[in-house]
């Protein structure tokens, strides 16, 4: 039994030792990497100060009305990921990309990523680029943000649109994360190796060689900082939060969501429930994944462009789900 002990412990010395070789080794070619990559990081956009640190945002297009463009969670590069949709609405409307802190372009901040405080500084920014009136459109997490947003400052929006939006009561949002793991994945550089690990996700897509470039490089950089961290360690919070609020009932609300969402069967039912909520409001469902701004942007133009038509229009209850799926 002492010889069985003793070559145990020899044994697990040897992987420990192993570990912490590979992690040195791993920690010290990220921060070699991280260094090479922010020479080669490229500007777009502009920088507006919210709260004494820098946002980042763009604005494109001369359009009558605009759009705002809010990210998922956890989103490389907003402006960048956006792209196909951006696209497809700049004949039509003006589009600002907001990249919230800790996204793309736009730095860090220690303060506590609550709804309320990430709903604040998208506002600060817009405020400040002297932008009142715009059609408010989401992806995923973002339909949680738009929502308080819409409620609090409902003389500015016009309509919400979702894409794949999260709702309230949506399941899984109670989950635990191992958050001192996640602290420590970064500067031993196993978020970069995770990132490697995943395959190419634009491929075949409207994205050029440079843009996923970009994307990676914006991914190494933004993925598992202290402030995306903070937005994970806040996700239960602001979930329950969420529940005690619906869209103002006068307020547009359109909502593309996967026609087929396999890992939440409630997806269509609480979609269609807020949906039913406002006065005027339409749920479309898609035959895509999640990203469905990626690959079915005009798509998305074409029903947002009738929806806007017939919203000034419409003054009895208008509530639907749109009978044909669209993509494919």
């Amino acid at each position: 039994m002492k010889q069985f002990l003793k070559i145990t412990l020899k044994a697990i010395a040897a992987l420990t030792a192993v570990v912490v070789a590979s992690l040195a080794t791993t920690s010290i070619v990220n921060a070699s990497a991280s260094k090479s990559e922010a020479a080669r990081l490229k500007s777009y956009g502009q920088l507006v100060s919210v709260n004494g640190r820098k946002m980042n945002v763009s604005l494109q297009g001369t359009g009558p009305e605009t759009v705002v463009l809010i990210p998922g969670a956890g989103t490389a590069s907003p402006v960048l990921d956006f792209k196909p949709l951006i696209t497809e609405l700049l004949p039509h409307y003006r589009v600002v990309v907001i990249e919230p802190f800790g996204y793309g372009l736009s730095e860090e901040t220690t303060t506590e990523r609550t709804t309320e405080n990430i709903v604040n500084e998208l506002h600060q920014a817009l405020q400040t680029l002297g932008i009142d009136r715009y059609i408010l459109m989401g992806h995923s997490i973002a339909g949680i943000y738009g929502l308080d947003f819409a409620n609090r400052f409902r003389s500015e929006v016009i309509a919400f649109v979702g894409i794949d939006n999260s709702v309230p009561n949506q399941p899984g949002m109670d989950k635990k994360f191992p958050l001192g793991a996640l602290r420590a994945a970064k500067p031993l550089g196993l978020a970069r190796v995770l990132v490697n690990s995943v395959g190419d996700v634009y491929a075949g897509l409207p994205y050029s060689d440079d843009d996923k470039t970009q994307i990676k490089i914006l991914s190494q950089k933004n993925m598992l900082t202290s402030t995306y961290i903070n937005e994970i360690k806040n996700l239960e919070k602001n979930f329950v939060d969420a529940r005690s609020q619906f869209f103002p009932h006068d307020l547009p609300v359109l909502e593309f969501i996967q026609a087929e969402n396999k890992a939440a069967e409630a997806w269509l039912p609480l979609h269609e429930e807020q949906v039913a909520g406002v006065d005027y409001g339409k749920l479309v469902p898609l035959d895509g994944q999640h990203s469905l701004h990626r690959t079915l942007s005009k798509e998305i133009v074409a029903v947002l462009a009738d929806f806007m038509t017939e919203a000034p229009k419409t003054k009895t209850r208008t509530n639907e789900v749109s009978a044909q799926f669209l993509g494919g």
